[in-house]
């Protein structure tokens, strides 16, 4: 496959998961920032665009799995995948978070501060996520279920209460944005999730929860920001041409 460099980020991972460990090892973000183009983010990050394709090209070139292909997927199946497996995760993972960030910040706290603030950090990081997971599992997801059956069954839609799926899905993404800056911030703090040489085995799982849990929510956020969304988008519009 040839790299085009007018191509975006998003475009890229969701044709082929793969490049998705190219785009990290570049430091390139391609959830909240599946948008820009390639030539934006390597020129955003001071990385030479032949470098970056040459690997994208290398990486492509192994087939990987079906189901790392979420592209052919139909966006119902899409939305109850992505509930069940990304959503359940988050619902074991961040009370696990909001424990231990706890107990290694009363714990250590006096030799490492800055671990008050990944304790707060992880709390709101906690609280957003909870509260937009159930938006979109009782609001946008069922909208697109309900989509993909008519779709299916040949039948007609009714108008939405948001009128078009366009608005759940702009405010959606805001909110990925600002989970995604709160990791940015956890990451700056943590020095990329690395414990210092006098962790103890909490402190030391913790940090490495941290770090599963923010690969994670990349993967999470592209399948949503990337494949879910635009689906969702082009389904609604071709009912509203039909009327």
């Amino acid at each position: 496959m040839q790299i085009h460099p007018e191509l975006t980020v998003g475009e890229l991972v969701a044709q082929d998961y793969q490049s998705a460990a190219i785009f990290n090892r570049y430091g390139i973000d391609f959830c909240c920032g599946g948008k820009k183009t390639l030539a934006t983010a390597c020129a955003e990050k001071s990385v030479a665009f032949e470098a970056l394709s040459q690997d994208l090209e290398q990486a492509l070139a192994t087939t990987g799995l079906p189901a790392e292909n979420a592209a052919n997927w139909s966006p119902g199946f899409l939305a109850e995948y992505i509930v069940q497996t990304h959503h359940r995760y988050l619902r074991d993972a961040l009370p696990f978070l909001i424990q231990y960030s706890t107990k290694i910040a009363q714990v250590h706290g006096a030799r490492h501060p800055e671990l008050k603030i990944v304790e707060k950090q992880v709390r709101l990081l906690a609280e957003d996520l909870m509260a937009h997971m159930a938006k979109e599992e009782q609001i946008l997801f069922p909208y697109i279920k309900m989509l993909d059956a008519a779709r299916r069954e040949k039948a007609p839609v009714a108008p939405p209460p948001f009128r078009t799926v366009q608005n759940p899905i702009r405010m959606m993404e805001h909110e990925h944005e600002s989970a995604g800056a709160i990791l940015e911030n956890l990451r700056e703090l943590t020095q990329a999730f690395t414990p210092p040489q006098d962790a103890c085995a909490s402190y030391q799982v913790t940090f490495a929860k941290l770090n599963e849990l923010d690969q994670d929510l990349r993967r999470h956020i592209h399948l949503e920001n990337n494949v879910l969304f635009p689906k969702a988008m082009l389904l609604e519009q071709q009912f509203q041409n039909q009327n």
